[in-house]
């Protein structure tokens, strides 16, 4: 069973995060705001369903549930007006679908590293997900020691007026790189402590990112001898 934390598509809480922006925004841009968190939250939970199913299928065929955990999220009004405002993009609904990618997104996380390929794949085969962007910090971390599998794909939402192709964020890492990069991001931007300690820390993290890789594919191969 996946024990999933979902962030919710809440229209008052859209609604009350654009009084931050309302000396910029129209109240017909709110309205079309709002439709557009709709359906770009319509995108996640088809992808979150298409994960549940996979993990299901693993469990009954292999006897064995791949994904640890999942977690969906909708970007909030604020982080997106200045991540559109860092970028000098206009913040419209038009440009919103032309420029962000990351509206939406799940953060699945997996028991052992073999996993994040075997989810990958599996998503991959299916005729109705598009592959739009990958990058792959797991063979490839970035310098601070940050592991993880990112995904853009595409999934067909249909609405009334028709179907539409919603572009969602999928992050997939184990259990081990979640822990690290949750107390990295900690690191750094969720702490006031002397920045000579977080910049001693950072460098520690390095190091035991590498270690910690190591453990995990040890304790893989403990687990494929096992099985």
């Amino acid at each position: 069973m996946i024990n999933e934390h979902k962030n919710g598509l809440n229209p008052s809480k859209i609604k009350a995060d654009v009084k931050d922006i309302v000396n910029i925004i129209t109240p017909e841009q709110i309205g079309d705001l709002t439709n557009l968190f709709q359906l770009y939250h319509s995108g996640m939970n088809e992808f979150g369903t298409k994960l549940e199913n996979l993990d299901a299928e693993f469990h009954t065929r292999l006897d064995y549930n791949p994904i640890h955990h999942m977690e969906s999220r909708m970007k909030d009004v604020t982080s997106l007006y200045n991540k559109m405002n860092k970028k000098d993009i206009s913040f419209t609904t038009d440009a919103i679908k032309k420029n962000i990618f990351d509206l939406a997104g799940i953060r699945v996380v997996t028991n052992y590293i073999d996993d994040i390929e075997a989810i990958e794949s599996s998503l991959l085969k299916q005729d109705d997900v598009t592959l739009i962007r990958r990058k792959d910090y797991v063979n490839n971390p970035k310098e601070s020691g940050y592991r993880s599998l990112h995904l853009i794909l595409t999934v067909p939402v249909f609405q009334s007026d028709g179907p539409y192709e919603i572009p969602v964020e999928i992050q997939i890492r184990t259990v081990g790189m979640d822990m690290w990069a949750s107390l990295e991001h900690k690191l750094k931007y969720k702490t006031n402590s002397n920045p000579e300690l977080v910049k001693q820390y950072s460098n520690d993290l390095i190091g035991y990112a590498e270690e910690l890789t190591q453990i995990e594919q040890n304790m893989q191969i403990i687990h494929k001898n096992i099985r």
